[in-house]
């Protein structure tokens, strides 16, 4: 398997994170960048996530009148460094959509994961992950157990 670079938001690194398994992330990307505001968000990072400031501070200032400080400046970097960005909520999926980046979100890489083998299941971590307060929709979790084959 190839990995990807991306550039992670916060939501993302939470969410994993509270099930314990943010051993994931190393296993489907290489290398991983996240932002200062990003840092600050989420608190210690690992090791393997590289702390990057995008440089256009003017483009942070623009998308934070539509997003939170860590996804305009991940947004930011992401589009400077022509990387994918895993980013959850809905408003600033669409905000890097319409920037041209490539966009996936937590879910798309347990699925992604589940292809590649990694998992075997991920009903129970799409489980783990509403007991802990991340707002998957239901539409969005039988597109992904369809997608895992589950």
């Amino acid at each position: 398997m190839v990995k990807e670079a991306a550039v992670l938001d916060s939501a993302c690194l939470i969410g994993l994170e509270r099930i314990g398994r943010l051993d994931l992330l190393p296993s489907l990307l290489h290398p991983m960048l996240a932002t200062p505001a990003v840092r600050s968000e989420f608190g210690d990072c690992p090791s393997w996530l590289i702390i990057e400031k995008p440089l256009d501070r003017g483009m942070v200032a623009a998308l934070r009148i539509n997003v939170d400080p860590g996804e305009a400046e991940a947004i930011a970097l992401a589009y400077e460094k022509g990387l994918r960005i895993i980013l959850d909520d809905r408003k600033a999926r669409e905000v890097a959509h319409r920037l041209g980046l490539k966009v996936t979100g937590t879910v798309g890489l347990l699925v992604k994961a589940k292809q590649e083998g990694i998992l075997s299941a991920i009903r129970p971590l799409l489980d783990d992950l509403d007991a802990n307060r991340f707002r998957i929709s239901a539409e969005l979790r039988a597109e992904a157990l369809r997608l895992a084959g589950e």
